[in-house]
């Protein structure tokens, strides 16, 4: 059961300007660390870090456009509870359309282990009812060069049901189609195949990492993993392939192209690097920027926001500065 609960948002972009829409999971995050070794049952651990905030992939995609400066336009459900009204707090100056779902609001919890390896529980709440209906209703025609980027589908059943008309109406309001799979929690079944290849057709951008990739395509190659990925796209279709700490690939019409991220120091809180990654390729190619600066622009984001804890204090247009072009 959900019903709709108007809420104050920025006003939407200017008549012909692109849009930079997002689709997806919305929820709260709790994030603490970090911890050496499973605790026994029943007892209790003293972790020294903790942030309550903002969370799921599409959330944490539009908070990073808002780091940048950009006005991004957020399109997902809360829960109909206290906590849905503190994320709303969280997303300010964003312009937000928000099915509010008659159920508790979905809530991650992430433990941060020595290493950086990490460990979530995730209730299901109200992820599991927002509706292909309300999406398109918020999602009008576009100007051209418009981008809506849509996370994680494995996540909202209701929407996965009718997943890839509703990409391919995406597509024909005038929008670049951007998709972040994300991991199904069944694991890469037949079905999961067929299902996904169902879905890639319709994308001009698709974002994975590398073992999303490889389990794409049924192949523990990078290299024939990302040419079989990408005959499975429309023509001209982008994938991008997220290396982690090595940086990016991108592959188009049948050519590769590598970013090398420069080496960092030890960071503790990795949550949400690739939607941070996932914005700032996206608004550089708003920007009509290339391949390779489009790349360097998405690694540039995450290696900007990861390092920041509590990440709440970035302030808007802070780090508009990763999406210059390289020199």
């Amino acid at each position: 059961m959900t019903h709709e609960r108007p809420h104050s948002s920025p006003a939407p972009a200017p008549a012909g300007a692109p849009r930079f829409s997002i689709v997806g999971d919305v929820s709260v995050d709790l994030v603490l660390g970090t911890l050496d070794g499973w605790p026994k049952i029943g007892t209790e651990r003293l972790l020294p870090r903790s942030e309550l905030r903002a969370g799921g992939s599409a959330a944490n995609s539009a908070l990073a456009a808002r780091h940048l400066g950009l006005s991004p336009h957020l399109i997902g459900a809360i829960g109909d509870d206290d906590l849905a009204q503190w994320l709303l707090l969280q997303l300010a100056g964003i312009r937000v359309e928000l099915q509010t779902c008659a159920s508790d609001t979905t809530m991650s919890v992430g433990l941060l282990h020595t290493g950086g390896e990490r460990t979530f529980f995730t209730s299901c709440g109200h992820l599991q009812h927002l509706a292909p209906e309300f999406v398109l209703q918020h999602l009008p025609p576009a100007a051209p060069g418009s981008i809506a980027l849509f996370t994680a589908p494995f996540l909202l059943p209701a929407l996965r049901e009718r997943f890839g008309p509703l990409l391919a109406q995406a597509s024909a309001r005038g929008y670049e189609v951007a998709l972040d799979t994300g991991w199904p929690p069944e694991g890469w079944t037949p079905q999961v195949h067929r299902e996904v290849e169902g879905w890639l057709v319709h994308c001009d951008h698709l974002l994975v990492n590398e073992l999303e990739a490889m389990s794409i395509a049924d192949n523990q190659d990078l290299d024939l993993a990302v040419q079989r990925v990408a005959g499975l796209l429309k023509p001209g279709a982008h994938l991008i392939v997220k290396l982690g700490a090595a940086g990016a690939l991108g592959h188009v019409d049948g050519r590769s192209t590598r970013y090398t991220t420069p080496a960092v120091g030890e960071i503790f809180d990795t949550v949400g690097a690739g939607d941070s990654f996932n914005t700032g390729y996206l608004a550089a190619r708003l920007n009509r920027a290339g391949l390779g600066d489009a790349l360097a622009a998405g690694c540039r984001t995450a290696a900007a926001i990861l390092p920041r804890f509590p990440r709440k204090r970035i302030a808007a247009g802070e780090l508009a500065h990763c999406l210059q072009p390289q020199s």
